[in-house]
């Protein structure tokens, strides 16, 4: 399995396991998987697909390959990473013997295509031409808890009263729930040795854009929004609108909008003379999204697209403080002794963000979220996975869950932009009959823009950590989490 720490890997990995695969799962940083709760019941393999040396230990033995892994969004050329990982993945397959590579890429039409479209295409040409039997699904838009596209017509749908939207609001798109993408991926392992195509794949009902905004609004209890399409509106300046109002970052919209310029729809259903539709058919596009709403409302969201790994995302730990010597570091450190027990301040340490906010001057947050934003970083609306449980790699507003001990230490990567690298480590420990609360920001600035963004923001620290460190002890000794809208300044 490649990818099992993405949106689509992380669902289907544990599904394979209760199918009676033996499942080996190929991830960069084994470390992701250590809150997952399915990690005992599968071979992890570290590697990398861009280092081909890697994978050839990984591949042994193996029957079924599934090449579930994009690198859109990531710095660099995302084309050239694609490519160079499936040429990777389709050698090692063939050195191996494997016997079958499952691979899901995208619906499109035929001729000119996005870039975004243009690589999952060749991917899937890629893997076929390799020698080794592959079914290449395409699927159009996924609609589950948690996916890139639900979330982004979740929050334009309830952000925008009215939308004023680009002429590809009219565009055609079968949507397809999360729970029959994994039922054909899993279906497709049992397919005949001689098998080696691309299978449309999608839901039962064929939407314009503006219908599944509409759909939406319906089953979240919301009125339905006129939608006006704008020609002038073009994909570049949607994208940046997608940005400013939904937790999708300018990295992810930009290529998502240009693929929406094109009709994806199923061109042929073949897969049904190999697999039947799930018991019960396949599900419509409204029963998809009442299905996704319930799951966030329960607070059940198995993965999401915001804890995917990014390939080029930054990923070196944090240095010990012994190599800090000789380099320009500037910390923030605050320590409060409370009588609260360790274990009600670590409640509250892991709570931290999403809509619990941050226990300071939410308005100063929510600017901060807002600049980031603007000039394209993922902003403060990301929110959580989970309102009460963190686990290591996951997204967490503009952080990134680095390192996690839990009940004891927290270590959050800053993923805003800023020049530099930032971190902000939670701590506590037990003291006396109470305990320890320890709270530190650190900052590596990069050039003399990194050293002036730390002496502007300066004056704000006394208020935003020090009234961070005050109410987090605080709502711990009163073993109560005020939400974002009441904690004090």
């Amino acid at each position: 399995m490649t990818g099992a720490t993405g949106y689509i890997g992380g669902r289907l990995t544990p599904r394979l396991v209760e199918a009676g695969y033996d499942v080996r799962v190929l991830v960069r940083d084994p470390a992701r998987l250590a809150e997952v709760p399915w990690a005992d019941s599968v071979e992890v393999a570290k590697g990398d697909l861009c280092d081909p040396a890697t994978l050839p230990a990984a591949f042994a033995d193996v029957d079924i390959v599934y090449y579930l892994v994009h690198s859109m969004g990531s710095k660099g050329n995302f084309e050239n990473q694609e490519r160079d990982a499936a040429t990777n993945v389709a050698r090692a397959a063939v050195a191996a013997g494997v016997s079958r590579i499952v691979y899901l890429g995208g619906l499109h039409p035929d001729g000119e295509l996005s870039p975004h479209l243009r690589s999952r295409a060749e991917v899937g040409r890629i893997l076929m031409d390799s020698g080794v039997p592959t079914a290449a699904l395409q699927a159009g838009v996924v609609i589950g808890s948690g996916s890139t596209s639900f979330e982004m017509v979740r929050h334009l749908t309830d952000v925008l009263p009215y939308m004023p939207a680009p002429k590809w609001v009219r565009n055609f798109i079968q949507p397809i729930a999360i729970r029959d993408v994994l039922y054909y991926l899993i279906e497709s392992a049992k397919l005949p040795a001689d098998v080696n195509r691309t299978f449309d794949i999608g839901g039962p009902d064929v939407l314009r854009y503006g219908q599944m905004m509409n759909g939406y609004a319906l089953e979240a209890g919301l009125r339905q929004r006129p939608i006006a399409s704008l020609p002038v509106l073009t994909p570049w300046l949607a994208s940046q609108w997608v940005n400013l109002v939904t937790p999708i970052p300018r990295a992810l919209a930009v290529p998502i909008i240009a693929s929406l310029q094109y009709a994806c729809v199923v061109h042929e259903h073949d897969i049904a003379n190999y697999i039947p539709e799930p018991e019960g058919g396949l599900t419509g596009y409204r029963r998809s999204v009442h299905l996704a709403l319930e799951k966030e409302r329960d607070d059940d969201v198995e993965t999401s697209w915001q804890n995917a790994a990014v390939r080029g995302a930054p990923s070196d730990l944090l240095p010990s403080d012994p190599s800090w010597s000789g380099r320009i570091v500037y910390t923030d450190l605050r320590e409060r002794h409370t009588k609260a027990p360790v274990d009600e301040v670590w409640r509250v340490i892991e709570g931290i963000g999403g809509d619990n906010g941050w226990y300071s001057f939410p308005l100063a947050w929510a600017v901060r979220g807002w600049m980031d934003k603007i000039v394209g970083g993922v902003g403060l609306r990301r929110g959580r996975r989970n309102a009460t449980r963190l686990a290591q790699g996951d997204a967490l507003d503009f952080w990134r869950v680095e390192r996690l001990d839990r009940g004891r230490f927290l270590r959050l990567r800053a993923e805003m932009k800023v020049p530099g690298s930032a971190w902000l480590e939670l701590g506590v420990t037990p003291e006396g009959n109470g305990s320890l609360y320890r709270q530190r920001a650190v900052f590596f600035p990069r050039g003399l823009s990194g050293r002036l963004y730390w002496f502007a923001i300066l004056p704000f620290h006394g208020v935003i950590f020090s009234g961070m460190a005050n109410s987090i002890t605080e709502a711990a000794r009163t073993a109560e989490t005020p939400s974002a809208s009441h904690v004090p300044a």
